[in-house]
């Protein structure tokens, strides 16, 4: 199985071109992916540099032919036409989906901190090595009070999932709203965390957990061990900060550690302003 893992900035690369077609063609070039997760997908949003206001979910849906698309958006706030506009995470999958669900994450007051409503989107997929979940999302830039709290929520919600798979119902429901559909111990977790490396936070979301809930590892630390992670983010543009350094990652639960055969972070396209991860398991 391939997973890609992207913060597209809504499809504008470092040429300021906002293109979706570009973003569909640099991915499918890097990797035959079963599970792509991308990041800062728009809709709608002409405010947006480069943006003609564009539904890049459907245009994304359109030029990914054979895979479901879900978008989940923390965003969703009118225009000026009386529709909506909507900025978040985009999960697409050729392998079977079971449960989808969105999360939204901690977004508690940090005066003098531009943020934004933040969520996580997360599906039950079929691998071909069993039912896994897969989970997607962007957190906080400008405050670390609130990337903190995300963090915590993100651990929170691997737990409370591998804790639902372990309990057994005292009634079930055959159909309808209330029917089991399944979920998994076995997870991922991608996205732009917003952070370096050295971070608290990122040993944060490694650090164990209680009650046998299996730990959520890097995987590019895993298949390259002692080798620093590439640089993700600001590697050919400058408009953030002059220095590069890595903030886009994929964590693994501990059983699917044997299972990560490579981990590479293309280093070369320029159609976003972040660069892809593309993970490779056995």
């Amino acid at each position: 199985m391939r997973l890609l893992s992207w913060n597209i900035q809504w499809c504008r690369g470092i040429d300021g071109r906002v293109d979706p077609a570009r973003i569909v063609r640099v991915a499918k070039e890097l990797a035959d992916f079963d599970v792509a997760c991308f990041q800062e997908v728009a809709m709608n949003f002409a405010p947006l540099a480069g943006s003609s206001g564009e539904d890049q979910v459907a245009l994304l849906r359109e030029r990914l032919p054979g895979y479901q698309v879900f978008f989940g958006y923390g965003v969703d706030v009118p225009d000026d036409s009386g529709g909506r506009r909507r900025f978040g995470n985009v999960l697409v999958s050729r392998l079977p989906v079971r449960r989808v669900m969105r999360h939204s994450l901690p977004w508690p007051a940090d005066p003098d901190k531009p943020s934004m409503p933040r969520i996580a989107i997360e599906a039950v997929i079929e691998a071909p090595f069993g039912p896994l979940r897969v989970t997607t999302t962007h957190l906080e830039y400008y405050s670390e009070l609130q990337r903190a709290a995300q963090v915590e929520r993100l651990r929170e919600l691997h737990a409370e999932a591998c804790i639902r798979v372990a309990a057994t119902p005292s009634v079930r429901y055959p159909s309808g709203p209330f029917a089991p559909l399944g979920s998994a111990t076995s997870a991922i977790v991608t996205g732009d965390l917003n952070l370096p490396p050295q971070d608290p936070m990122y040993a944060r979301m490694q650090a164990p957990f209680e009650g046998g809930v299996p730990r959520l590892l890097d995987a590019w630390s895993l298949a390259n061990p002692g080798t620093a992670h590439p640089p993700s983010f600001r590697l050919h543009g400058r408009e953030h900060g002059d220095a590069p350094y890595c903030c886009d990652f994929v964590f693994v639960s501990e059983d699917l550690g044997p299972r990560v055969r490579a981990v590479r972070i293309d280093g070369e396209t320029q159609a976003s302003d972040h660069q892809p991860v593309v993970v490779e398991f056995a």
